[in-house]
């Protein structure tokens, strides 16, 4: 009797730690899912997530795009992944403004623009599209860090950053400098000035223009959309009410100012401030956090020509000399007398970041952000104080240079074919 107690005993105890080893087996098999679900997988771990994505390689050879290897294809794979944290914020509001934020490779900005944009009052109600120019495992995961809202990242998969040692990035053959092609026996074409391209420079205008067609265009996400969409980059400091002002701005625009063709969270001129006056402004469009519709889009992607055959490597100077004069009247954007968004970069994009010369200055900012800047400080009673004749690049400036290379002219054309069928416009446009 006493031993048949023992067995009973023995076998309960079995059970017991048997189901203990379970339930803790099948925890540890939860916790796994649930992160896999809740994270970005690294570049190495998503050739199965895009197994069934379009083929990105077929579609580059139509458009005569330069042959990609196998890490830009990778990349243009994952800019049709769907947004993150949409479990987190699974519905945008229906009059929501998209946020762009395009990228480039200095960390220690990219931090403060992502924490300025934590505070953001309503940034939790829209999609934030963070555009990369090229891949940077640092500038990954500060983005991938983002928990405030939806979030999608696109990479650029012709970035010169992603060739090593072909066009769009650094060839062996390439024409150096001030080379003679003929006596030299090298690749390219010098800008107006004798200069041969600079991969790292002429990457600031590939990537906006290429972010710009992907964009409006490309992505399931924004194609078709109607609203405006806001641009900012990793050096603009946006202010807590930054997005209540911008949806004011686009509300008030088409009977405050109904030629203006976009709307800005600061002056033009990016050492000022505003005026403090109690009046809206109308002045020549800025290049710190724009934002502007399909409409105005539609009329800058029928100037690919003129963008991409004017010699500056600069997008905006660019469209300040030679596309917007060619709209035939003069170009104004909406803003209010106070800034909702500050430049604050020292270092230049193309000042060797990540190598030993690079620029770096830690990143510090000390920006004062008032009471008035914490809420929508601007009134829809107010007048329109148009500001005519500002000085700046206008027509007939011949551009800085270093956009000469008759390939990267051909490569921006391409760019803005990609999500086109060959039209006439386009198509009958040589290198000639």
């Amino acid at each position: 009797m006493a031993n048949c107690k023992k067995l009973r005993l023995k076998d309960a105890a079995l059970k017991r730690l048997l189901s203990v080893v379970v339930v803790t087996l099948l925890g540890v098999l939860l916790l796994i899912v649930s992160l896999r679900t809740n994270t970005t997988p690294v570049l190495s771990e998503l050739d199965e997530d895009l197994s069934e994505i379009t083929d990105i390689q077929s579609f580059s050879e139509k458009l005569n795009l330069p042959k990609q290897n196998e890490f830009s294809i990778r990349l243009a794979k994952i800019n049709q992944m769907p947004p993150r944290n949409r479990d987190l914020y699974p519905k945008l509001a229906k009059d929501h403004i998209t946020i762009v934020l395009y990228v480039h490779n200095r960390p220690q900005y990219l931090q403060v623009v992502v924490k300025s944009l934590s505070k953001v009052v309503g940034v939790s109600e829209t999609l934030l599209i963070v555009s990369h120019d090229g891949y940077f495992e640092e500038m990954n995961k500060i983005v991938e860090g983002i928990k405030f809202c939806q979030v999608k990242q696109i990479f650029a998969p012709y970035s010169p950053h992603v060739f090593p040692d072909s066009f769009p990035g650094v060839s062996s053959n390439d024409c150096k400098e001030k080379d003679d092609a003929g006596k030299k026996h090298c690749v390219g074409s010098p800008d107006q000035y004798g200069n041969h391209r600079s991969p790292r420079i002429v990457s600031l205008k590939h990537h906006w223009w290429w972010m710009m067609n992907t964009v409006w265009d490309g992505l399931k996400e924004t194609r078709g959309h109607n609203g405006h969409i806001l641009f900012i980059e990793e050096d603009h400091f946006i202010y807590p009410n930054a997005y209540r002002n911008l949806q004011l701005l686009v509300s008030l625009k088409p009977i405050k100012c109904p030629d203006c063709y976009a709307a800005n969270l600061a002056p033009c001129d990016v050492n000022l401030r505003g005026e403090g006056w109690d009046s809206l402004i109308a002045e020549r469009m800025g290049n710190v956090g724009y934002a502007f519709n399909w409409t105005v889009w539609r009329k800058i992607h029928r100037k690919a020509k003129e963008f991409c055959f004017f010699d500056d490597y600069n997008w905006d100077i660019t469209m300040w000399a030679t596309v917007y004069p060619s709209f035939g009247s003069p170009v104004y954007t909406l803003r209010g007398p106070r800034t909702s968004a500050v430049h604050f970069g020292k270092c230049g994009l193309h000042q060797g970041q990540g190598q030993t010369n690079a620029c770096i200055d830690n990143g510090s900012v000390n920006m004062q952000v008032d009471d008035i800047d914490r809420v929508a400080n601007i009134r829809s009673e107010w007048g329109v104080h148009v500001y005519d004749n500002q000085p700046g690049y206008k027509a007939g400036f011949k551009g800085w240079g270093g956009w000469g290379d008759d390939r990267d002219r051909q490569l921006c054309l391409n760019f803005a074919r990609m999500y086109h069928s060959y039209n006439t416009s386009l198509s009958a446009v040589t290198m000639s």
